[in-house]
């Protein structure tokens, strides 16, 4: 008896655990018989099926995150990008889902990444590489979220959001930008050099302007300057003269000797009779 209670015992809880289930917050839980859905539970908890009759399937609930590998497109000036992306899913009916791809998570997205890699082709072809890098990201992945939505009604999820994570141009996409930043940043320092050379030229011309007036000025002011004092010099002169003849005569000779004779290495050849010497020779009046 104690062997058969054993035995029951053993297959009743065999029975009991093939025929209990449990699901969790974050699932969603399709009960089949024999291939066909029979209920779909979202509410969590412990539920029952018929044992060796029924079979359950759970699918996450939560957003789900696609990983797309990056891909190369073309643009509108036929230059290659090379586009690295992301999709955020969730499953909203889990019956279409089952029903649509069999429940494989796989199949799901692979179509997603289709889906999406003809998104960009379309988006992109139409822009070129200033649209796509700087101006135009957040039109072109609203488009491309718009256009999934509109292919996965029939696979029971919904699209969250869809993100571009870089724009990376090829090598030979890149070389060429690169030499065009070259030639344009060398024309506007040229540009530069050429408007710097002309307001040089403008501040060195008005600089020499402003020294050529400044010295005439100051020539002009000299030679009125030495006019005056040669004016009040020979006014001096004249009434030193006026005074004493003679003796401004005799001071006149004797600066004229000094300079003559300040050199003495040199020869003079003169005739000691002359006015010259007046002073020298008491008989020449």
């Amino acid at each position: 008896m104690q062997k058969i209670f054993l035995i029951i015992s053993v297959v009743v809880a065999l029975v009991l655990s093939s025929a209990l289930y449990t699901v969790s917050e974050i699932q969603t839980a399709i009960k089949l018989r024999l291939g066909e859905i029979v209920t779909v539970e979202e509410t969590p908890g412990l539920k029952f099926k018929t044992p060796f009759v029924n079979n359950v399937v759970k699918f996450d609930n939560r957003i789900q995150t696609l990983d797309t590998p990056a891909e190369r497109f073309l643009t509108g000036e036929k230059k290659n990008v090379i586009v690295d992306s992301y999709v955020k899913w969730r499953i909203t009916d889990a019956k279409k889902f089952y029903k649509s791809t069999g429940g494989d998570l796989d199949r799901t997205n692979n179509r997603l990444a289709q889906i999406i890699k003809t998104g960009l082709k379309s988006e992109f072809s139409k822009r070129t590489i200033a649209d796509v890098v700087s101006g135009e990201r957040s039109e072109i992945m609203a488009n491309i979220t718009q256009l999934a939505k509109k292919n996965i009604t029939e696979f029971g999820i919904e699209i969250i959001d869809v993100r571009i994570k870089r724009i990376d141009l090829s090598k030979e996409v890149s070389n060429s930008v690169y030499r065009r930043m070259q030639a344009e940043r060398q024309r506007v320092a040229k540009e530069f050099r050429s408007k710097g050379a002309e307001e040089a030229e403008i501040i060195r011309a008005a600089a020499d302007k402003q020294r050529t007036i400044i010295l005439a000025n100051a020539y002009r002011d000299s030679e009125k300057i030495r006019g005056e004092g040669d004016a009040v010099s020979a006014n001096n002169y004249a009434k030193a003269y006026s005074k004493n003849e003679k003796f401004y005569s005799f001071y006149r000779s004797l600066e004229s000797y000094k300079k003559s004779f300040a050199n003495q290495n040199d020869i003079f050849v003169l005739n000691p009779n002359t006015e010259f010497f007046r002073h020298f020779n008491p008989q020449i009046k």
